[in-house]
């Protein structure tokens, strides 16, 4: 009775508002400002976040009532969440030869890996020999590609080096096959003979996704019906022979890249993944036969809410698209930090962007995730920055205890109207690529293309105006950092040695040997044909496909690109702050002013105040100054913007105001002054302007 009393004085005390009792009070602190322009975020997926979230906003949501591991999968896959096993992971190992691989992916499973992740070069990804790119046709500026862009990989010999100590039946294996899926599965095939093993005990994902590759590459090897034909023959191939192999993947990394929004990006796997199964369908394949063989492979964005919601929403419209085939198997969720944001400047600093996405895709419910060393866009990653990335896994299921919880966003007002939010934008966006046809046909028509285009200028507009913050790079920046030192690679003499290993141990193709049939594969790659030889026989006289591939971009490239100017120009791109006036006044302001070209890539010479313009003119004569910033406060300006901006044109400079003129600027610029700086110039275009002036820039 005493509880109750209690707990019936406290209602009293803390009685229930209303939203309208809410938004009211909202409005009076806001005193005046509009309440919609000021607490309403507008989104790049097209919806509105709104400054609070309530029960009614998700009361209809039919998951709600559903277990983790049930229903349309929105809590997730699994009824216990990652309590028995957490994320698989599978950070991609990069290496040119089967020793350096070897050795590193026996370094990162010793330190806890789970998943190899088998980044392939371009030579192997079209199914060439090492040989075969002597000329580097697939690389830009003409260098040899073989081992560039990872693991040049050819014969068994080579796969037994790469695999020297590793028990096949003991990791999942993630091998980005690009158009030889069906080729290397017939090495993995015969590997796992040669140690023994039971090929129904390998598992993991052949990632054969000719869309998601033309997407990223512009261009694929094989026709697309031939790449179909490979991918059927492929999944019936291992349905009795390894059945925990992948063999489908719709990867979303090429639209993620390339500035996406999470609701594109969602979409267009999802439209990638049902054009698969309706091909697999023209080709005698059942539902139950495809369901469990497809990956869904996506980046992780920046922004923490919008990609957990992102995870949950894949697989509440995935459970309804197989549900709508007549299947029922819960989605494989694979998540790697995408590249969109990461920078080459203050790149520490990735590290953060990093931990805060896997956090997102952890509390999303992902299967396996790939965490992207700090340095992955500057250089190939070593051994401190593989150790950092792999190690966030760690933290984030241990000391984080995130493999101790099931569904932590499951019932979240705001996580799950974001959700549903989500959900909605993306089934709308692939009804959209099925009225063009499908994913190939949209995907010839430009479609995706023209969207994702879309996106990604309206986020380097915002960027280039600060309104979207790239900390280090656009905002914060550093002007002492160091830039990271790149690595070179000797890709002739990596490419020469490939050559030689690959021709001391190839025997010559034989047409008879090698057919369309996976037991032929398996017994002509342990007989010494190389990957080339039997793409060579399988893909005789095939026809290539292509399109506009999505533009790979990063959001900090803009400003890199100032920066590597003014490197590559020898000269120095100077700034004279002419301050006015005592410190204690202007500071703010003027530590804005600074950090406003120091990211650019300006030295701004900042460290003294001035008491007149002649005290100014004179430093800054002796400065070697071409450009110069007056700043001080609007109070002082009455009285010295004038005068200094006078002396300083007279000496040759070109001037600025820090700040906005408002009625003087006819007076100012007048006097001298040629530009303002403050929150409402686009901030790129002005240091663009500068640096030509300065002849930094043509």
């Amino acid at each position: 009775m005493k509880s109750d009393t209690k707990s019936k004085k406290l209602l009293q005390e803390f009685p229930v508002h209303t939203y309208e009792e809410w938004r009211a009070a909202a409005v009076e602190l806001l005193k005046g400002k509009d309440f919609d322009k000021t607490l309403i975020t507008k989104t790049y997926e097209g919806f509105d976040l709104q400054p609070i979230y309530r029960r009614e906003d998700i009361a209809n949501l039919p998951h709600l009532k559903q277990m983790p591991g049930t229903g349309n999968y929105v809590r997730g896959s699994k009824e216990s969440g990652y309590l028995k096993q957490a994320w698989e992971i599978s950070q991609e190992i990069i290496a040119s030869t089967p020793e350096e691989f070897n050795a590193i992916a026996l370094s990162e499973l010793e330190r806890g890996q789970s998943e190899i992740n088998l980044v392939l070069d371009g030579s192997t990804r079209r199914g060439k020999d090492p040989s075969e790119d002597s000329t580097g046709s697939c690389c830009k500026g003409g260098c040899p590609c073989v081992g560039v862009s990872g693991l040049s990989l050819a014969t068994l010999t080579d796969w037994e080096t790469a695999f020297k100590g590793i028990h096949l039946d003991a990791v999942s294996l993630y091998i980005h096959a690009g158009a030889s899926g069906l080729q290397l599965a017939g090495f993995w095939l015969a590997l796992a003979k040669k140690q023994s093993v039971d090929s129904k005990k390998l598992r993991g994902c052949i990632e054969n996704d000719p869309l998601g590759f033309l997407a990223m590459r512009g261009k694929y090897p094989v026709a697309l019906e031939k790449a179909y034909d490979d991918m059927a023959l492929l999944t019936k191939s291992l349905s009795g022979k390894a059945p925990q192999i992948q063999t489908l993947c719709a990867n979303g990394m090429a639209y993620s890249n390339g500035g996406a929004s999470a609701v594109q990006e969602l979409a267009f796997v999802l439209a990638t993944a049902i054009e698969y199964i309706r091909e697999m369908q023209k080709r005698g394949l059942g539902i139950e036969a495809i369901e469990s063989r497809i990956r869904l492979s996506f980046g992780i964005g920046p922004k923490y809410f919008t990609e957990v919601a992102k995870f949950r929403a894949a697989r509440l419209l995935w459970a309804e698209i197989i549900k709508a085939f007549g299947g029922k198997a819960s989605p494989y969720l694979f998540a790697r930090t995408a590249l969109w944001n990461k920078t080459q400047i203050d790149p520490y600093v990735n590290m953060l962007r990093t931990t805060t996405e896997a956090f997102s895709a952890a509390i999303g419910g992902v299967d396996a995730m790939h965490i992207g060393p700090f340095d992955e866009v500057v250089r190939r990653p070593d051994e401190f920055s593989r150790r950092i990335a792999r190690n966030t896994h760690f933290i984030l299921a241990e000391e984080c205890d995130l493999n101790k919880v099931v569904d932590p966003a499951g019932g979240s007002f705001y996580i799950e109207s974001l959700t549903d939010q989500i959900a909605g934008k993306a089934w709308a966006l692939v009804q959209k690529i099925e009225a063009a046809g499908g994913m190939a046909a949209a995907l010839k028509a430009g479609i995706p293309q023209a969207e994702v285009a879309a996106v990604a200028d309206k986020k380097r507009a915002a960027i280039s105006s600060r309104r979207d913050v790239i900390v280090g790079t656009n905002q914060y920046p550093n002007p002492v950092e160091k830039a990271l030192e790149a690595r070179s690679m000797d890709k002739e003499t990596i490419r020469a040695k490939r050559a030689a290993d690959v021709k001391k141990v190839a025997k010559a193709a034989c047409d008879k040997c090698v057919s369309p049939d996976l037991d032929k594969l398996v017994e002509a790659a342990t007989n010494g044909i190389t990957l080339g030889g039997m793409t060579g026989i399988l893909q005789k006289d095939a026809t290539v496909t292509e399109i506009a591939a999505v533009p790979f971009r990063r959001a900090s490239e803009d400003y890199e690109q100032l920066r590597k100017a003014i490197d590559a120009s020898g000269k120095d791109a100077v700034l004279f702050q002419a301050n006015m006036g005592p410190s204690r006044k202007y500071r703010l302001r003027a530590d804005w002013t600074s950090g406003f070209y120091q990211v650019g890539g300006f030295k701004v010479l900042n460290d003294k105040d001035f008491k007149d313009a002649d005290e100014a003119v004179a430093a800054y004569k002796a400065s070697g100054a071409k450009i110069a910033i007056i700043t001080s406060d609007d109070e002082s300006y009455v009285t010295v913007v004038e005068p200094t901006a006078k002396a300083l044109k007279a000496a040759g400079a070109y001037v600025l105001v820090a700040g906005a003129p408002g009625e003087t600027e006819a007076a100012w610029r007048a006097a001298g002054v040629d530009d303002f700086v403050n929150v409402r110039v686009n901030n790129y275009q002005m240091l663009n302007n500068l640096l030509k002036k300065l002849g930094v820039l043509a």
